[in-house]
C-alpha cells in the first residue's frame, strides 16, 4: 500500500513496451492466431488493464482453482494435471503476496498475466484451463468474488463508526446543544440525539451496503463469452465451491450485468454524502465563531504562512472525497447506458470505478473515526448558544396552546414577544411572568419552566425525540444491533 493513500500498488507489474519486442507480445496473445500484424504501442496502452486489475488476483486465482476442480470433475482434466494446476496457482498466488510476481503490461490484465505463468510453469496442463470459460463469465465472478471480500472490511469500518457515535452519546447523554433548521438555531436537543441521528444514518447505509453484496450472490461462470459452453460444465459445483446463493440463469445477462457494481457505488456515494455533510458540521462546530467542539492535533494541520491557524483539514478532505465517489457511480451509468448486449470492451472502465470506490469510502470512514475519537466537547459554548437566540419560542407556544389558546394565535403571540425583545436588545430569559402577561393573560407563575432550555428537552414526549429517556432507548436498539 502507498502510505497515506489507501491505494494498492503493483510494483511488479512491467512498462516495458520495446517496440522490438512486439513480434514476441503478439505470440502472448490469447487472440493471436487471427492476426499477422501486431498491435500499436497506443492500441497496447489503451487495452492495457493490468496496472489496476492485478489487485484482482486473489479472486482471480480462487475462481480458478474452483474451476480446475470442475474441470477434473468432468473428465477435461485428469488428476495429475488438477494437482499440477492447483500447486501452480497457489505457488502464483504466494509470489504475488511477497512482491516477487512480475506482471506484464503486454499480456493485457490479470488473467492472461496468472495463466500465462501457470501454463510457462507447468506447461500444456496450464493451456487447458481456459477450458469452457471465457475472460467474459471470469471478470464477471471476480469482480463478484471481489465485492463481496472488500464489503467486509467496509462494513467493520461502518460498525465501528456506528460504536464511536454511540460510545459519543452515552458519555455525553446530558449535553445540550442547539438543533438547526436553515442553519439557524431552531430548538435545544442533546448532543447525543444529534450523533444518533448520523448513526441511524449510518444503519441505513449499512443495510444499502448488505444489498450490493446480496446482489453479488449469483454465479455466472459457466455461461462463456455469452452463449453458454459446448461442455457439460457442472455450474452448481462451482457455484457451492465458492459460496455463491444461486447460478445466474442466462448465460447473456451474466457476462453483461454490472447492477451489482452499481449497487456497491450507489452505497458509497450515499455513504460519502452522509460523511460529507457530517464534517460540514464538524468545520463549522470547530471554527471561532461555534467552538462547540475542538478537533484532534492529528487530524487537524496549520497554515504555512499564519502560525494561528488550525485548520480541520481532515473533515475538508473526507467532505471533498464525497465528490469522488459520486462520480465514480455517475462514470459507470455513463459507460452502460449506450452499451448492446453482451460484452464490450467499455466495461474495462468499470473496474477502476469500483476500486476508486472501495479505497475511497474506506478511508473516508476511517477518517471519521479518528477524528470523532479524538474530538473534545465545549458544552459552554454549546450552552450559551442555547440561550442565545429564542431557541425555547416553540415551548412558549406549546404552553399558550395547552392553555386553550389556538396554536396559530399562540404562534402569533411568540413572535410579538420576539420582535419586542429583539427592539430591546433582551432575551427570553429574562422576562418574568409578569412581563409575558402584557402579551398574553394566559401566562402563568409557571411559565419560567418553559423558558428553561435545558429543562425543554425531557418536555419532548413523541417516540424517537430529543428526551433522555427516548436517547437512551436509541442507544439500546442500536447497541442490539450492532451485536
Amino acid at each position: 500500500m502507498n502510505a497515506g493513500s489507501g491505494r494498492q500498488s503493483f510494483p511488479g507489474i512491467s512498462s516495458d513496451r520495446n517496440r522490438d519486442m512486439k513480434k514476441e507480445k503478439d505470440k502472448k496473445k490469447p487472440w493471436g492466431g487471427r492476426f499477422t500484424g501486431a498491435l500499436s504501442g497506443t492500441a497496447e496502452r489503451i487495452s492495457a488493464s493490468v496496472h489496476f486489475d492485478a489487485r484482482l488476483w486473489r479472486q482471480d486465482i480462487r475462481g480458478s482453482m474452483a474451476h480446475a476442480k470442475m474441470l477434473a470433475r468432468i473428465g477435461i482434466l485428469s488428476e495429475r494435471e488438477l494437482a499440477d494446476i492447483l500447486a501452480g496457482l497457489a505457488d502464483i498466488g504466494r509470489e504475488i503476496e511477497q512482491g516477487a510476481f512480475r506482471f506484464s503490461d503486454s499480456l493485457e490484465d490479470v488473467h492472461m498475466n496468472i495463466e500465462s505463468a501457470l501454463t510457462e510453469r507447468i506447461g500444456d496442463a496450464g493451456r487447458k484451463l481456459h477450458t469452457a470459460r471465457s475472460r467474459n463469465d471470469q471478470v464477471a465472478l471476480d469482480m463478484r468474488l471481489y465485492i463481496r471480500d472488500e464489503a467486509a472490511g467496509v462494513r467493520g469500518l461502518l460498525a465501528a463508526l456506528v460504536g464511536t457515535l454511540t460510545d459519543l452519546a452515552e458519555k455525553n447523554i446530558d449535553l445540550i446543544m442547539p438543533g438547526y433548521t436553515h442553519l439557524q438555531i431552531a430548538q435545544p436537543v442533546r448532543f447525543s440525539h444529534h450523533m444518533l441521528a448520523y448513526a441511524w444514518g449510518l444503519l441505513r447505509d449499512m443495510e444499502r451496503l448488505d444489498a450490493a453484496v446480496r446482489a453479488c450472490g449469483q454465479m455466472p461462470l459457466g455461461a462463456g463469452a455469452l452463449a453458454g459452453l459446448n461442455y457439460p460444465v457442472d455450474r452448481e459445483f462451482v457455484r457451492e465451491e465458492l459460496g455463491f446463493d444461486g447460478i445466474v440463469p442466462n448465460s447473456m445477462d451474466a457476462v453483461s450485468d454490472r447492477d451489482f457494481m452499481l449497487d456497491f457505488l450507489h452505497f458509497a456515494s450515499v455513504c460519502g454524502v452522509r460523511l460529507s455533510r457530517f464534517c460540514e458540521e464538524l468545520v463549522l462546530w470547530s471554527s471561532a465563531e461555534f467552538g462547540f467542539i475542538r478537533l484532534g492535533d492529528s487530524v487537524t494541520t496549520g497554515s504555512s504562512i499564519m502560525p494561528q491557524k488550525r485548520n480541520p483539514d481532515i473533515a475538508e478532505l473526507i467532505r471533498g472525497k464525497s465528490g469522488r465517489l459520486v462520480g465514480d457511480l455517475v462514470a459507470l451509468l455513463t459507460v452502460l447506458k449506450g452499451l448492446p448486449m453482451t460484452y464490450n470492451r467499455d466495461l474495462q472502465e468499470d473496474k477502476e470505478r469500483l476500486f476508486d470506490a472501495v479505497d475511497t469510502i474506506r478511508l473516508a470512514l476511517s477518517g471519521m473515526i479518528e477524528m470523532l475519537s479524538t474530538m473534545e466537547l465545549r458544552g459552554d459554548a454549546m450552552k450559551n448558544a442555547v440561550y442565545g437566540n429564542f431557541s425555547t419560542a416553540t415551548d412558549i407556544a406549546d404552553y399558550l396552546a395547552r392553555k386553550g389558546v389556538p396554536f396559530r394565535k399562540s404562534h402569533e403571540i411568540v413572535g410579538r414577544i420576539v420582535r419586542s425583545c429583539e427592539e430591546r436588545g433582551t432575551d427570553f430569559f429574562s422576562l418574568t411572568a409578569e412581563d409575558l402577561r402584557e402579551f398574553s393573560p394566559d401566562f402563568g407563575d409557571d411559565i419560567a419552566e418553559m423558558l428553561d432550555p435545558e429543562r425543554s428537552v425531557d418536555r419532548k414526549a413523541s417516540v424517537g425525540s430529543t428526551s433522555r429517556k427516548e436517547v437512551l432507548g436509541q442507544i439500546e436498539r442500536i447497541r442490539r444491533i450492532l451485536t
